[in-house]
């Protein structure tokens, strides 16, 4: 399309050049920019073109324009804003979709941007401006249909819709006896808007619910402004209600002004002619598709013949969209029986460009107009890395737990099942994964899924839940492992079976034989060695290469490759082959005897792997029955929009999550990844997704790092009871402050790898100097604040709570018992001590813990006459708490054997505290098994305990 500046509005000029909203209103057919304090307020009787301008990752920006008529604008206005949107377009390179939107049938698109709703005043330009909320505050009544606030009357009033009713000093909500509950709560985003627009938030809000009678005092008095109760007749249909018939989609050619059908058997892309312009006729939508090579005016002529095919066939509530060659939408696109996958239209930017130049010369910035550079971003795992990771390989229907040592050493022919547990808000959280290799076979990925789903379970479903397959590992996967080696073949049952079977070489991985690995990564937190076959083709000039046969070593450097890179390869030969020498080989330079072990040369790539980039989010909600998923786009997303009864999908191409509301039917929680898969088998957004693509489960209320950083994220709302009709009635009752069960999550913050130290605010729970944090059974709440202020921070890790006591002053402390003061002497003279100044506390961090706990070395005594009664109590404490493991029968607990107290005991023992198996083991084979006394054993932090006592099937 030819641009010439006499086509373009110069109040145009420079529109579009950052994200946000830019809004004008049509007054005597000329566009006149709105300020942004008035966006959002629309008036019955005018036309308004809006921009939404979006930056997207990869640096572009994404243009949405929309023209709005009010239900009395004149016919005149409404042609301009139809007209001026085409030309806001062409300003704009040509690139942009364009919607027309009517009051009260807009799109949920256009609604997104004045979350939660729009109400259209009276008046406008031609009027005098005439503006409602200078006047006294009138009763007014809205209905709310989906996102759509519309005045009614009284007689309005049915059993299937949502009611808002104001007054000067109170709102009312009126909810229809067959309204949904995720209707409701959208309904009290309405309430809210008034209550603050209107209200300046300070006025009474009321539910009501539909069957209450007048025995509730504020139904009587909503009823009172209609004259009393009566009772509400059936809704009834009326033109507003009306859908469209279905509809056969026709495609229309518009030429000379007309639109004539295009006779065809099936839609196809070949129909459309770069040089025309068509109509896609769809019943609730019809689009304007416009060639690349048409003029502006023929631009403006079709848009002209979509309106008048919408206004004579009575359609109010169609909406018309307008797409440019090359820019079409995905809904557009899947309206068609084949449309290719074609690239980037190369004249795209060459079109913004002139468009660029031609304002330049007029003076304008126009930086926004042409692509910015994507900004650089160094991975972030978005989770803290200093946590604990073990991981297990599927064997059949059982799972056999890796030694630490082995745990990121991965064949390709086998699945695993790894548990991450790192410090969380105010508990230890979990993320559980699959890893399925490439090799691996279907009964074993399933039996991985079941094994995972049951820690889950045993979890009580507030871990965090993955499925990653091999090649499309996610960073945060990687940056939990850190070094991550992944083998060829496999150990398992199941990659033995499969090689029997099919009867195909074994590819298990050997010391002794010929093998070739491909080194990748970012840091030594984050590198890997990846198996290829052992041939030159595999080689690639953007990596590094260990190539090993027997005791014989090569790197080779890439000549594309970073001396960061060579780095990991020394890393990582100390973990393949240790204690042996390299022979290092340049691309370019290499020896005979290299050539000889891959087979002799032969061509390689020098591109590197590519990866899918992370996009920009999309966010649907999900209705899956009967093997059937539908999925509804909620734009411009937040987290009020996850809905406590749904499910939801966060589509960010390179990973999605599968969201769980607390109060979802537990069948459909059950078939939460069936869900995720299905969207990926579907491609609801037609973007290419692989199948293999990771797949996260994330149950509210537990929500990880890595999931919230999509949001403006506030557990406390996540935390709330009840459903979400009741959670935000509580947020508007109370100024819109939510009323948790917990404090807020911290934000999130960018977390390095294992070995550094978090600061201060960072520090989970377990980091946490708080005395009074938890009830120690035995202790009252003014022993605990006492003695937790005097203890000795060097005496025991401040992480976790100090022993179980029962008894301030154990029996047998020493032998000549006699001698002891009585017990209310001591009380006073520990009451006495307890009145000296408490000595500074020393800041204690955790180390980083990745591989299996040691034995915590004992501290040395210190001297500090101000810690003798901190440790003359926790003395005592021990002491206690060793008598009463030795002596369990006087505290009426049995002792039993180690065989029969396992997880895996063929003969358990019944009726025990299964959280706390280990304290029914003797004192002799308790230090047996965990190498360290009872005593020693509750000093370490409450993860670590769990750690060890899973390692010996215990927990």
């Amino acid at each position: 399309m030819a641009v010439s500046m006499r086509d373009l509005d110069s109040t145009f000029q420079g529109a579009g050049q950052k994200a946000g909203l830019e809004i004008w209103r049509i007054e005597n057919l000329r566009p006149v920019p709105v300020p942004k304090s008035s966006h959002g307020k629309f008036f019955t009787g005018d036309s308004y073109v809006i921009l939404k301008t979006t930056a997207l990752k990869n640096g572009a920006l994404r243009h949405d324009i929309h023209y709005w008529l009010g239900k009395d604008t004149s016919q005149d206005e409404a042609g301009t804003a139809a007209i001026k949107t085409v030309e806001l377009d062409a300003a704009l390179g040509g690139r942009a979709v364009q919607y027309r939107e009517v009051q009260g049938h807009e799109t949920e698109k256009f609604l997104s941007y004045f979350k939660p709703c729009i109400i259209p005043q009276e008046g406008g330009v031609a009027s005098g401006f005439k503006h409602v909320e200078a006047e006294e505050h009138k009763t007014r009544l809205f209905v709310c249909k989906g996102k759509h606030v519309v005045p009614f009357a009284r007689s309005s009033l049915n059993h299937d819709d949502i009611f808002v009713l104001e007054t000067k000093s109170k709102i009312f909500q009126f909810n229809g006896y067959n309204s949904s509950i995720q209707e409701r709560a959208k309904a009290l985003e309405v309430v809210q808007y008034i209550k603050d627009t209107y209200h300046h938030g300070k006025c009474d809000v009321a539910a009501v619910e539909d069957g209450k009678l007048m025995a509730d005092a504020e139904t009587g008095e909503f009823w009172g402004f209609f004259g009393g109760f009566a009772p509400l007749p059936k809704k009834t249909s009326s033109d507003e209600d009306k859908t469209v018939d279905s509809h056969s989609t026709k495609l229309l050619c518009v030429e000379n002004g007309k639109a004539e059908p295009v006779e065809a058997d099936s839609l196809t892309r070949q129909l459309l002619d770069t040089n025309k312009c068509y109509l896609l006729d769809c019943g609730m939508e019809v689009f304007v598709w416009m060639g690349r090579n048409t003029s502006l005016d023929e631009r403006k002529t079709a848009s002209g013949a979509a309106e008048e095919l919408v206004s004579s066939d009575n359609r109010p509530k169609s909406h018309i969209i307008r797409v440019i060659e090359g820019f079409e939408t995905v809904m557009f696109r899947s309206k068609f029986d084949s449309w290719p996958q074609t690239a980037e239209v190369t004249v795209s930017e060459d079109g913004r460009g002139k468009v660029a130049a031609l304002l330049k010369r007029q003076g304008v910035n126009v930086k926004g107009l042409l692509k910015a550079d994507p900004v650089k971003e160094e991975p972030q795992p978005h989770i803290d890395c200093t946590g604990n990771l073990q991981v297990w390989r599927v064997n059949g229907q059982e799972k056999i737990l890796l030694p630490a040592s082995d745990q990121s050493k991965l064949y390709s022919g086998d699945c695993y099942i790894f548990q991450y547990a790192y410090p969380g808000e105010e508990k230890e959280e979990y993320l559980i994964g699959t890893w399925f290799g490439k090799q691996s076979v279907e009964e074993d990925r399933v039996s991985a899924v079941s094994l995972a789903s049951k820690m889950v379970e045993s979890l009580k479903f507030q871990a965090a839940q993955g499925r990653i397959y091999e090649g499309n590992e996610p960073i945060l996967f990687y940056l939990i492992f850190q070094s991550v080696i992944v083998f060829k073949g496999g150990l398992g049952d199941g990659y033995k079976k499969y090689v029997a079977e099919k009867e195909v070489p074994d590819e298990t991985y050997q010391e002794d034989g010929v093998a070739l690995f491909r080194i990748q990564g970012s840091g030594p937190d984050n590198m890997q060695a990846i198996q290829v076959d052992a041939v030159a083709s595999s080689l690639n000039s953007s990596y590094c290469y260990i190539l090993h046969s027997g005791s014989t070593v090569f790197t080779w450097t890439g000549n594309l490759t970073t001396s960061d890179t060579q780095e990991l390869v020394e890393r990582q030969l100390d973990l393949i082959k240790p204690n042996v020498q390299s022979k290092p080989q340049k691309e370019g330079s290499e020896s005979e005897q290299f050539w000889d072990l891959l087979g002799g040369k032969s061509e390689y790539s020098s591109q590197k792997i590519g990866r899918d980039a992370e996009s920009d989010p999309h966010l649907f909600s999900c209705t899956f029955a009967n093997g059937n998923l539908k999925v509804t786009e909620i734009y411009n997303f937040t987290q009020d929009d996850l809905m406590t009864e749904d499910i939801f999908i966060l589509d960010c191409h390179s990973e999605i999550f599968v969201w769980v509301g607390q109060q979802v039917d537990s069948k459909n929680k059950l078939h939460a990844l069936t869900i995720g898969e299905k969207f990926l088998e579907r491609d609801f957004l037609l973007e290419k997704l692989s199948r293999e693509a990771p797949i996260y489960i994330v149950m509210e209320g537990s929500e990880p790092p890595f999931f919230t950083r999509f949001f403006s994220w506030d557990s406390a709302k996540s935390s709330m009871h009840g459903n979400s009709f009741q959670r935000k009635l509580t947020l508007v009752k109370n100024g819109g402050m939510p009323v948790a069960e917990k404090p807020k999550r911290r934000t999130p913050a960018s977390y390095g790898g294992r070995s550094s130290v978090p600061d201060k605010s960072q520090r989970s729970r377990s980091m946490s100097f708080s005395p009074d944090r938890v009830r120690v059974r035995g202790r009252s709440p003014a022993f605990n604040a006492l003695a937790a202020t005097f203890e000795n921070p060097n005496a025991r890790n401040l992480s976790t709570p100090p022993p179980v006591v029962r008894k301030l002053y154990p029996k047998s402390v020493t032998p000549d018992s006699a001698k002891l003061a009585s017990k209310s002497e001591a009380i006073a003279a520990l009451t006495a001590s307890f009145e000296k100044k408490a000595p500074p506390r020393e800041t204690m961090i955790p180390r980083s813990i990745k591989v299996s706990p040691e034995v915590t070395k004992p501290k040395p005594e210190t001297n500090n006459k101000e810690n003798s009664m901190s440790s003359r109590i926790e003395s005592l404490t021990i002491q206690e708490d060793v008598k009463e493991g030795e002596a369990e029968d006087e505290e009426g607990l049995s002792i039993y054997p180690y065989e029969r107290l396992k997880t895996t005991s063929t003969d358990p023992v019944t009726e025990i505290d299964v959280t706390k198996r280990e304290t029914y083991l003797s004192s002799a084979e308790f230090r047996e098994k965990f190498g360290m006394t009872k005593e020693a054993f509750y000093k370490l932090p409450k993860w670590k305990q769990n750690k060890n006592k899973m390692a010996i099937q215990l927990f």
